[in-house]
């Protein structure tokens, strides 16, 4: 498995998340570490990835397969209205009505992103790196993202923790992504805190007290825990400590980290293009899955994937 080689960035720029600007100071601030030179060491793999909580691969994927799926999905959005006329599909210029949003049901149509994710490099990656057969989750959360906030600070745990705790998230820019695009962001050592493995990540935000007043809504609902560990990622990282990871994304990288890194998005900064990305979910096919995202139509944070307690 070669991989394509990828200038390190040496400054981050004034960046924004969720409308905060992070403390640039060199302790607070740094560059995701490659993992590219260990590909081909699943040991070496496994070892970084309890180091770190991550692994980010620099080029590991096909470049021109990423931008083929880049082109099928902004030709179905642009056909809804998504981008502005006239302009070039692959530059994303968003239009002015339309909001972000996940879009299953285009990953779910999209035949390259499909092979990209599902098959290949990615699933070979998957199969080495975890030592056996594997099983993907059925929903992609395929992420249109126009100008503004990013995503809060959160870990996977608490949306997807039914099934085994050996579940990787896997990330991918369907597009080159700067600074001002807002890629994704790691806290660094934040997998390896108690207070997120054994207490916020033991929460699951489809469990709710049925024996409380507003069990009805929970149940329904109409009310949710969004499972956020904070509006303010410059505070977060004063209370937990560790530094902001992120950089520049090219089409064809792959960050992949475990349940408990605490991770979050930085904020769209440009006039009016849209980020496009996806994430997914890999783990051993011969341990357990959470059942709300496998199956021909997932049930999610839908009702029926509800779990009342008594408190």
């Amino acid at each position: 498995m070669t991989l394509q080689s990828i200038s390190p960035t040496t400054t981050i720029p004034s960046i924004m998340s969720c409308g905060h600007p992070l403390d640039s100071a060199p302790e607070n601030l740094g560059e995701l570490r490659s993992s590219a030179h260990l590909v081909d060491d699943a040991r070496a793999l496994r070892e970084r990835m309890e180091e770190d909580g991550y692994l980010y691969l620099p080029g590991y994927l096909d470049r021109d397969l990423v931008l083929e799926a880049r082109h099928d999905i902004f030709t179905r959005l642009a056909a809804e209205g998504y981008l502005q006329p006239d302009t070039p599909i692959m530059e994303a210029y968003a239009a002015p009505e339309r909001k972000s949003g996940l879009r299953a049901d285009i990953a779910r149509a999209s035949e390259p992103l499909q092979r990209l994710l599902y098959s290949g490099r990615m699933r070979d990656f998957y199969t080495h790196f975890l030592g056996g057969e594997v099983l993907h989750y059925d929903y992609t959360w395929l992420r249109a993202v126009r100008p503004g906030h990013g995503t809060p600070p959160h870990g996977d745990s608490v949306y997807m923790n039914r099934g085994t705790q050996n579940l990787y998230t896997g990330w991918v820019p369907l597009g080159d992504v700067s600074y001002e695009l807002g890629g994704l962001m790691m806290l660094e050592g934040s997998h390896k805190l108690d207070r997120i493995r054994n207490h916020y990540g033991k929460k699951d935000v489809d469990a709710y007290c049925s024996n409380r007043p507003d069990a009805p809504e929970y149940a329904s609902g109409r009310k949710w825990w969004s499972g956020w560990l904070s509006n303010n990622p410059r505070y977060l990282r004063q209370r937990l400590g560790g530094r902001w990871l992120t950089g520049e994304f090219r089409a064809g990288d792959l960050l992949t980290f475990t349940m408990f890194t605490v991770h979050g998005s930085l904020d769209n900064t440009t006039p009016d293009r849209i980020r496009l990305s996806c994430d997914f979910r890999y783990q051993l096919a011969s341990e357990q899955v959470d059942e709300r995202w496998v199956g021909e139509n997932p049930i999610g944070h839908t009702s029926a994937g509800k779990r009342g307690r008594v408190c």
